[in-house]
């Protein structure tokens, strides 16, 4: 017969019970509905593309600190297609999951709907991706729980995130390669 477990072993399974190292995407799902205000709008009374990018930002960092359960901070809006505009008086909703979590970082879509008020028409308006890195409360990278993809869909987000993953890193290393090959260009210049 096994003892009870003492007070470290106690404190990992209580730890372990509120920071699993493996989470569901349904367990990052986020939602957060606007109503869009005079404020929010350019003269032709359209929602301005930077608040709508700040929604999104907003949603997206709700989805990374339900994994994460950590201070998280964007490092990348990788995507965003803007559909259609959005009207003064419409109520926005904007939905956000994981789609993939990596050793300190992870990847949030943000699919976003406006609806008419008055006629209740809803339209997809908006999507993007970002990237999310973990941070403890020192600013230090902190790695987050591994994400189990469950359902058809969850699954072809979760592999078609690290194909964009792959795309920004050679992006990064194409810039830096630039930025090194103008620098010696200027050096030899002078």
């Amino acid at each position: 017969m096994r003892a009870r477990p003492n007070v470290r072993e106690r404190s990992v399974m209580s730890e372990l019970k509120t920071n699993p190292t493996v989470r569901t995407v349904a367990s990052t799902q986020s939602e957060m509905t606007e109503i869009i205000l005079p404020n929010d709008t350019n003269t032709l009374g359209n929602l301005l593309g930077g608040r709508l990018m700040h929604f999104i930002d907003l949603t997206g960092a709700m989805a990374a600190y339900r994994h994460s359960r950590t201070h998280v901070v964007t490092a990348a809006m990788d995507h965003i297609d803007f559909i259609r505009p959005v009207h003064l008086g419409d109520l926005l909703t904007l939905k956000s999951s994981v789609n993939r979590a990596f050793t300190t970082s992870m990847e949030v879509g943000v699919k976003v709907w406006a609806e008419n008020t008055r006629t209740g028409t809803v339209a997809h308006v908006a999507s993007a991706y970002l990237v999310f890195v973990a941070i403890d409360e020192h600013g230090r990278l902190t790695k987050v729980p591994e994400l189990n993809p469950e359902t058809p869909d969850e699954i072809r987000r979760f592999e078609d995130a690290l194909r964009r993953r792959e795309h920004r890193e050679a992006e990064y290393a194409r810039r830096k390669q630039a930025k090194l090959a103008t620098a010696m260009l200027k050096e030899t210049k002078s």
